[in-house]
Protein backbone atom coordinates (compact mmCIF):
# COMPACT_ATOMS: atom_id res chain seq x y z
CA UNK A 1 0.00 0.00 0.00
CA UNK A 2 1.51 3.74 -0.73
CA UNK A 3 0.98 6.41 1.88
CA UNK A 4 2.13 9.79 0.29
CA UNK A 5 3.65 11.93 2.22
CA UNK A 6 4.48 14.61 0.52
CA UNK A 7 4.59 15.93 -3.34
CA UNK A 8 5.92 13.02 -5.10
CA UNK A 9 7.16 11.18 -2.25
CA UNK A 10 5.32 8.07 -1.37
CA UNK A 11 5.94 5.29 1.48
CA UNK A 12 6.03 2.14 0.70
CA UNK A 13 5.72 -0.07 3.84
CA UNK A 14 7.04 -3.52 3.69
CA UNK A 15 6.52 -5.10 7.20
CA UNK A 16 3.74 -4.74 9.72
CA UNK A 17 3.65 -1.60 11.71
CA UNK A 18 6.53 0.15 9.25
CA UNK A 19 8.74 -2.01 10.40
CA UNK A 20 10.59 -2.09 7.36
CA UNK A 21 9.79 1.15 4.98
CA UNK A 22 11.19 1.94 1.10
CA UNK A 23 10.36 5.30 -0.79
CA UNK A 24 9.89 6.46 -4.03
CA UNK A 25 10.96 10.11 -4.38
CA UNK A 26 10.55 12.37 -7.62
CA UNK A 27 10.91 8.62 -9.75
CA UNK A 28 13.49 7.22 -7.68
CA UNK A 29 12.96 4.03 -5.64
CA UNK A 30 15.32 4.43 -1.94
CA UNK A 31 15.88 1.18 -0.72
CA UNK A 32 13.91 -2.15 -1.24
CA UNK A 33 13.36 -3.48 1.93
CA UNK A 34 14.04 -7.72 2.30
CA UNK A 35 14.29 -10.50 -0.28
CA UNK A 36 10.74 -11.43 0.18
CA UNK A 37 9.63 -7.06 -0.52
CA UNK A 38 9.89 -8.12 -4.70
CA UNK A 39 5.97 -8.46 -4.65
CA UNK A 40 5.05 -5.11 -2.59
CA UNK A 41 7.67 -3.33 -4.29
CA UNK A 42 6.81 -4.27 -7.74
CA UNK A 43 3.19 -3.66 -7.31
CA UNK A 44 4.06 -0.09 -6.21
CA UNK A 45 6.02 0.14 -8.93
CA UNK A 46 3.28 -0.97 -11.59
CA UNK A 47 1.36 2.49 -10.22
CA UNK A 48 4.38 5.28 -9.83
CA UNK A 49 6.95 4.89 -12.77
CA UNK A 50 10.75 5.15 -11.44
CA UNK A 51 13.70 5.78 -13.55
CA UNK A 52 16.68 5.01 -11.48
CA UNK A 53 16.73 2.68 -7.91
CA UNK A 54 19.26 4.20 -4.92
CA UNK A 55 20.31 2.50 -1.69
CA UNK A 56 20.94 4.66 2.09
CA UNK A 57 23.60 1.77 2.15
CA UNK A 58 23.41 -2.14 1.57
CA UNK A 59 22.47 -4.09 4.36
CA UNK A 60 20.26 -6.66 3.79
CA UNK A 61 16.87 -5.11 4.72
CA UNK A 62 17.55 -2.27 2.32
CA UNK A 63 19.09 -4.03 -0.58
CA UNK A 64 16.86 -7.58 -0.73
CA UNK A 65 15.34 -7.06 -3.87
CA UNK A 66 17.38 -4.63 -5.77
CA UNK A 67 18.76 -6.95 -8.10
CA UNK A 68 15.36 -8.22 -8.83
CA UNK A 69 13.84 -5.00 -9.38
CA UNK A 70 16.57 -2.87 -11.08
CA UNK A 71 16.60 -6.25 -13.80
CA UNK A 72 12.68 -6.35 -13.64
CA UNK A 73 12.57 -2.89 -14.45
CA UNK A 74 15.50 -1.99 -16.06
CA UNK A 75 16.64 0.64 -13.65
CA UNK A 76 20.48 1.72 -12.85
CA UNK A 77 21.16 0.85 -9.17
CA UNK A 78 23.14 4.02 -7.54
CA UNK A 79 24.66 4.29 -3.78
CA UNK A 80 27.41 5.46 -1.84
CA UNK A 81 31.02 4.65 -2.92
CA UNK A 82 32.06 2.87 0.09
CA UNK A 83 28.68 0.65 -0.19
CA UNK A 84 29.57 -0.68 -3.58
CA UNK A 85 31.34 -3.72 -2.70
CA UNK A 86 28.40 -5.14 -0.60
CA UNK A 87 26.31 -3.88 -3.36
CA UNK A 88 27.55 -5.57 -6.42
CA UNK A 89 28.57 -9.10 -3.74
CA UNK A 90 25.58 -8.99 -2.05
CA UNK A 91 27.42 -9.48 0.83
CA UNK A 92 25.70 -7.25 2.77
CA UNK A 93 26.61 -7.92 6.68
CA UNK A 94 30.52 -7.77 6.39
CA UNK A 95 30.61 -4.50 7.79
CA UNK A 96 28.81 -5.49 11.01
CA UNK A 97 30.66 -5.40 14.00
CA UNK A 98 30.51 -9.57 14.31
CA UNK A 99 29.18 -10.85 10.71
CA UNK A 100 29.34 -14.10 12.27
CA UNK A 101 26.46 -13.35 15.02
CA UNK A 102 23.58 -15.60 14.34
CA UNK A 103 21.48 -12.77 13.54
CA UNK A 104 23.80 -11.59 11.11
CA UNK A 105 24.11 -15.02 9.42
CA UNK A 106 20.46 -15.25 9.20
CA UNK A 107 19.65 -11.95 7.49
CA UNK A 108 22.52 -12.77 5.28
CA UNK A 109 20.77 -16.26 4.38
CA UNK A 110 17.07 -15.69 4.13
CA UNK A 111 17.02 -11.52 3.57
CA UNK A 112 19.42 -10.28 1.69
CA UNK A 113 18.97 -10.35 -1.62
CA UNK A 114 21.82 -11.00 -5.01
CA UNK A 115 24.48 -8.47 -5.52
CA UNK A 116 24.15 -6.21 -8.37
CA UNK A 117 26.06 -3.74 -10.66
CA UNK A 118 26.08 -0.45 -9.77
CA UNK A 119 25.93 1.92 -12.59
CA UNK A 120 26.67 5.14 -10.84
CA UNK A 121 28.06 6.67 -7.21
CA UNK A 122 26.79 9.39 -5.45
CA UNK A 123 28.18 11.68 -3.15
CA UNK A 124 27.91 14.76 -0.72
CA UNK A 125 26.25 17.74 -2.44
CA UNK A 126 25.28 15.31 -5.47
CA UNK A 127 20.91 16.01 -6.27
CA UNK A 128 18.43 12.97 -7.09
CA UNK A 129 15.86 15.12 -8.53
CA UNK A 130 15.65 17.99 -5.67
CA UNK A 131 17.01 15.84 -2.70
CA UNK A 132 20.53 16.90 -1.89
CA UNK A 133 22.95 14.06 -0.92
CA UNK A 134 23.84 13.71 2.75
CA UNK A 135 26.90 11.44 3.82
CA UNK A 136 25.91 10.04 7.14
CA UNK A 137 28.17 7.07 7.73
CA UNK A 138 28.63 5.20 11.27
CA UNK A 139 25.44 2.76 10.77
CA UNK A 140 27.51 1.63 7.95
CA UNK A 141 30.76 3.35 6.42
CA UNK A 142 29.06 4.22 3.41
CA UNK A 143 25.69 4.65 4.52
CA UNK A 144 23.60 8.25 2.96
CA UNK A 145 20.41 10.52 4.20
CA UNK A 146 18.31 12.77 1.27
CA UNK A 147 17.14 16.07 1.97
CA UNK A 148 14.68 18.25 0.25
CA UNK A 149 15.23 21.81 1.20
CA UNK A 150 12.02 23.51 0.21
CA UNK A 151 10.20 21.45 1.96
CA UNK A 152 12.43 20.24 4.89
CA UNK A 153 11.45 16.48 4.19
CA UNK A 154 14.69 14.14 5.07
CA UNK A 155 15.41 10.38 4.00
CA UNK A 156 17.61 9.42 7.02
CA UNK A 157 17.95 5.77 6.26
CA UNK A 158 18.61 3.54 9.54
CA UNK A 159 20.98 6.63 10.94
CA UNK A 160 18.56 6.64 13.62
CA UNK A 161 14.89 4.41 13.79
CA UNK A 162 11.52 5.54 14.95
CA UNK A 163 11.17 2.58 16.63
CA UNK A 164 12.02 -0.50 18.84
CA UNK A 165 13.40 -3.34 16.77
CA UNK A 166 11.81 -6.38 19.11
CA UNK A 167 9.17 -4.39 20.28
CA UNK A 168 7.59 -2.36 17.42
CA UNK A 169 6.61 0.19 19.65
CA UNK A 170 7.31 3.66 18.21
CA UNK A 171 9.81 6.27 19.64
CA UNK A 172 13.22 7.45 18.25
CA UNK A 173 16.37 5.38 19.21
CA UNK A 174 19.42 4.90 18.02
CA UNK A 175 20.31 1.91 15.26
CA UNK A 176 21.22 -1.37 17.05
CA UNK A 177 24.64 -1.32 18.05
CA UNK A 178 24.92 -5.15 16.97
CA UNK A 179 24.09 -3.83 13.20
CA UNK A 180 26.03 -0.51 13.49
CA UNK A 181 29.63 -0.06 12.29
CA UNK A 182 30.95 2.65 13.86
CA UNK A 183 28.53 3.92 16.82
CA UNK A 184 30.17 7.57 17.60
CA UNK A 185 30.69 8.21 14.15
CA UNK A 186 26.80 7.38 13.77
CA UNK A 187 26.06 10.43 16.69
CA UNK A 188 28.09 12.77 14.87
CA UNK A 189 26.27 12.14 11.63
CA UNK A 190 23.49 12.68 13.54
CA UNK A 191 24.54 15.83 14.66
CA UNK A 192 24.84 16.85 11.13
CA UNK A 193 21.46 16.11 10.38
CA UNK A 194 19.94 18.66 13.33
CA UNK A 195 21.59 21.57 11.38
CA UNK A 196 19.02 20.93 8.68
CA UNK A 197 16.17 20.52 10.77
CA UNK A 198 13.86 18.93 9.05
CA UNK A 199 10.41 19.07 9.34
CA UNK A 200 9.58 15.51 7.79
CA UNK A 201 11.46 12.64 8.58
CA UNK A 202 11.10 9.08 7.02
CA UNK A 203 12.75 5.97 8.35
CA UNK A 204 13.94 2.92 7.55
CA UNK A 205 12.05 1.55 10.20
CA UNK A 206 9.15 2.91 12.30
CA UNK A 207 6.71 5.75 11.35
CA UNK A 208 6.83 8.86 9.56
CA UNK A 209 7.71 11.79 12.19
CA UNK A 210 6.19 15.34 11.95
CA UNK A 211 9.21 17.11 13.73
CA UNK A 212 6.95 20.00 14.78
CA UNK A 213 8.32 20.80 17.91
CA UNK A 214 12.25 19.97 17.41
CA UNK A 215 11.91 16.48 18.89
CA UNK A 216 14.37 15.21 16.26
CA UNK A 217 17.33 17.83 17.74
CA UNK A 218 16.32 17.38 21.00
CA UNK A 219 16.75 13.39 20.48
CA UNK A 220 19.83 13.80 19.21
CA UNK A 221 20.73 16.66 22.16
CA UNK A 222 21.35 13.55 24.46
CA UNK A 223 23.99 11.92 22.85
CA UNK A 224 26.39 15.02 22.37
Amino acid sequence: MLHQIAPEVFQVPLMPRNSINCYIIEGTLVDSGIRSSYPTIKHALQQIAVNQHLLTHAHADHQGCSDQICTEFSIPLLCHPNEVFRTETGMVTNDYPNPKNWVAKLQQKYWAGQGHIVEKTIVEGDMIGNFKVIETPGHSEGHISLFREQDGLLIIGDAATNMNLLTTVSGLRLPPNIFTSDHHQNIQSLQKLTELHPTIICFGHGPIMRNTNQEFEKFVAKYV
